[in-house]
């Protein structure tokens, strides 16, 4: 186990550095000024036990995990691939975790849960994913927890920054290239600032929390209340209509209600901005032809 009372003091690598949430992790540790290595394809091949003991060193002392399978109906026909990536590939990161004395911070989704529930999913509630993606994820979990190594697992929802392809990014594109657009309204969860998410992250390592914790914004809406909100700070004029999962096929089902319960969370670091909040300071630093 690693001694908690400075594993946030680094160094610390970055794994999935290149994709939206590793670019969140790597300006927060620059701001904080905690020692990093910021790891990618094609340098480091999670998939590989020896490209992580070759590019993850005995002296770090926490992995952030931001690599992940995230195309979620891609892996209705792609699951073995989603798999090798959110499950093996994090057995063997939590493995060599162990071996070196390192925390691992894991991120999971909301998708592990079945979406059948009507109040948020707590921590320790069962895992019943009903699409591919949320069974590898879920796999992932499992992996962790039985490596023995120290770890965060956090689950989080609905993910999108000022970079990168995201909901938001798509939904100020098409309110402004588009005079009507259809989004799911049945589905509900909590969005998440990816830039939140990494400074919660942080502040539950710096406070020697270990286990499964949820962090998202505060507060829930649905895909079409979150669309909505997006063109309405965007300045983006379009006739957004409401539909259902029914009428907007997609490979992949989805849960209909996803929202992750967030009182252990908020215990330790008290509450979570609420989305409209995150999502308007993200919408603020977008280059202004973004939006």
């Amino acid at each position: 186990m690693s001694d908690r009372s400075d594993t946030s003091h680094g160094p610390a690598a970055v794994v999935g550095a290149l994709g939206m949430l590793g670019k969140a992790w790597r300006e927060l540790l620059l701001k904080h000024e905690i020692q990093h290595t910021g790891l990618d394809l094609p340098t480091l091949d999670i998939t590989d036990p020896g490209s992580i003991a070759e590019h993850i060193g005995k002296d770090v002392r926490f992995v952030v995990n931001c690599a992940a399978y995230t195309d979620v109906d891609g892996a209705e026909d792609q699951e073995n691939t989603a798999h090798r990536l959110n499950a093996d590939a994090v057995g063997y990161l939590a493995e060599h975790c162990k071996k070196i004395g390192a925390t691992l911070i894991h991120y999971s989704t909301d998708y592990v849960f079945d979406g059948k529930a009507d109040t948020p999913y707590k921590t320790d509630h069962p895992r019943k994913p009903i699409n591919a993606y949320g069974r590898t994820k879920a796999a992932g979990e499992q992996r962790v927890e039985s490596s023995g190594c120290d770890f965060l697992l956090i689950r989080t929802s609905w993910l999108y920054a000022p970079w990168a392809r995201n909901f938001v990014a798509t939904m100020i594109r098409l309110t402004r290239e588009r005079d009507e657009l259809q989004v799911i309204n049945d589905q509900h969860g909590r969005p998440t600032s990816a830039q939140h998410l990494a400074s919660a992250s942080l502040a539950l390592l710096e406070k020697g929390e270990r286990g499964a914790f949820h962090i998202t914004d505060g507060g829930e809406c649905s895909w079409y209340e979150f669309a909505c909100e997006i063109m309405r700070m965007s300045g983006n004029t379009c006739d957004i209509k409401p539909c259902t999962s029914e009428q907007y096929k997609v490979p992949a089902a989805r849960p209909a209600y996803s929202v992750l319960d967030l009182s252990k969370t908020e215990a330790a670091l008290g509450a979570m901005p609420d989305w409209k909040k995150n999502l308007a300071d993200v919408i603020g630093q977008m280059e202004p032809q973004s939006v």
